[in-house]
């Protein structure tokens, strides 16, 4: 686990407040309490976090989540238990969050826009931002090179992502 680089709430309290109203108003917009917490969990298996990981994991099962969705959550295009507004959700977290590596396809958004308004797309994209906002120092660089003790499940999602936006072609393991 990366140890905590800076107690946030004592060196930026401002900055960490507004982190906490983001949050907060997110949790009271429009998209669905669930879904919130699958993107979190979704964006928490890229990030590698395990002790946010089990947080979230309660949160999502407190709104209503089951176990199958939860523990099949890795393997979300393939598994039957998800909508395709959540799957459009998921898709857009995992580009979100990955956008550095080769940022979000317009295919994708167009996807998304089948799915979301404008205004729950924005809510969306910021509940991305928000989960992502408190992990810092990823564990994985700006051009997805995995880093020393970056999750394999992370290194595959960073992998596939990488293999959707150069349209299938090769992408080393190394």
């Amino acid at each position: 686990m990366t140890e905590n680089r800076a107690e946030y709430r004592k060196a930026a309290p401002d900055a960490y407040m507004a982190m906490l109203a983001l949050g907060a108003a997110v949790q009271h917009g429009r998209l669905e309490h669930s879904l919130i917490e699958l993107v979190k969990m979704c964006v928490l298996q890229i990030n590698g976090c395990a002790y946010c990981l089990g947080m979230h994991s309660k949160d999502a099962r407190a709104a209503g989540e089951s176990e199958q969705r939860l523990n099949l959550l890795t393997a979300w295009r393939e598994a039957p238990f998800y909508t395709g507004r959540e799957r459009a959700a998921l898709d857009w977290a995992a580009s979100v969050t990955l956008a550095a590596i080769g940022g979000v396809p317009d295919a994708l958004y167009q996807e998304v826009r089948a799915q979301f308004d404008e205004r729950s797309i924005v809510e969306l994209t910021l509940a991305i931002i928000a989960i992502n906002g408190w992990r810092p120092g990823r564990r994985f660089s700006p051009r997805g090179r995995p880093l020393h003790g970056t999750t394999r499940l992370s290194r595959y999602r960073i992998l596939s992502a990488m293999r959707r936006e150069f349209g299938g072609r090769h992408v080393s393991r190394k």
